[in-house]
């Protein structure tokens, strides 16, 4: 049974309030909507799901919080314990990105750099977290961390006024989960789903599979990561509480590549001044590339979900 509900999602806008930013929403074209989730405080959704997870624990152990990420995810957990006056501690893969690491530094994190993947560096966190009794902060697979992405897709209904379908890139799979909860009951039913919410197409690429995987299989399964998104889609499995919400009837699986991604990332910047690292391209990629075409007349929220990049890189 799912142990994260809708009601869950409303209760993490409760508690987070003031303290995550409500991100812009752009339409740029007729029906066609941008959720800049970039935008948010460390530069990604997951602010959300750490400033919930941490407020839910109530009164924390002396070693303070702890969190493997590919970058994304341990920016925010540290940038939510700065401003909570909590102590965090990071491990992360040795393919993140140096503009990441050094966003980390910046936040007061100490940091720990170890293993080739995400989850080699989760497991060093996992041990660490048993020798000092931190709260281990996961990057996708916990209730509160799940709950509090999914206030993403409370604010898309609100600002859109309800879309048919919501686009979002996948990697362990808690913010595709997250916004498939937060979206429940909005307009935009599946067919044969009446009041279900839109239609949810998870985008991941070709290389980091995970969700495709797990569907095929029947349940989570690794998969090998490599290419453009691998510092913040590289989780190599699937998270179990994302694939029992992502294996439901809203959701379709989609994969696009990384060619694909990078074109999208330039099309954003040139066309918008939307500097998006290449994973937060990855579900407008699916659009630009008509993985996923939308019909005449619907309305489609393609939620733009990471900005940690170099500059430099915008038109590469």
């Amino acid at each position: 049974m799912t142990t994260v509900s809708h009601e869950d999602v409303r209760a993490a806008a409760g508690r987070i309030g003031g303290l995550a930013l409500r991100t812009p929403v752009l339409e740029i074209s007729p029906g066609l909507f941008l959720k800049l989730e970039l935008l948010q405080h460390s530069g990604s959704f997951k602010v959300r799901g750490a400033f919930n997870r941490i407020l839910s624990a109530g009164e924390l152990p002396d070693g303070g919080v702890i969190a493997a990420s590919g970058g994304n995810h341990g920016l925010a957990v540290a940038y939510a314990a700065r401003e909570l006056g909590v102590r965090a501690e990071i491990f992360v893969p040795e393919v993140t990105s140096p503009v990441k690491v050094a966003g980390l530094k910046e936040l007061g994190a100490h940091i720990t750099q170890t293993g080739a993947i995400y989850s080699e560096a989760a497991e060093a966190a996992a041990k660490r977290a048993a020798e000092t009794g931190a709260l281990t902060v996961h990057a996708y697979d916990q209730p509160e961390v799940i709950a509090g992405q999914g206030t993403t897709g409370l604010e898309i209904v609100e600002q859109t006024g309800g879309v048919d379908t919501v686009v979002v890139a996948v990697g362990g799979g808690g913010f595709a989960a997250g916004i498939t909860l937060g979206t429940v009951g909005s307009p935009g039913p599946v067919a044969g789903v009446s009041g279900a919410g839109p239609r949810i197409v998870a985008v991941e690429p070709e290389r980091i599979p995970t969700l495709r995987a797990a569907l095929e299989a029947g349940r989570p399964v690794p998969v090998e990561v490599s290419g453009v998104g691998a510092d913040a889609l590289g989780a190599s499995t699937i998270g179990g509480l994302a694939f029992e919400i992502l294996s439901g009837p809203r959701v379709e699986s989609a994969l696009v590549t990384d060619e694909a991604i990078m074109a999208a990332r330039r099309t954003l910047w040139q066309r918008h001044r939307i500097a998006a690292e290449p994973a937060g391209a990855a579900a407008y990629a699916a659009v630009l590339s008509g993985v996923c075409t939308p019909s005449p007349g619907e309305r489609v929220a393609v939620v733009v979900c990471g900005s940690n990049t170099d500059p430099a890189t915008l038109t590469t």
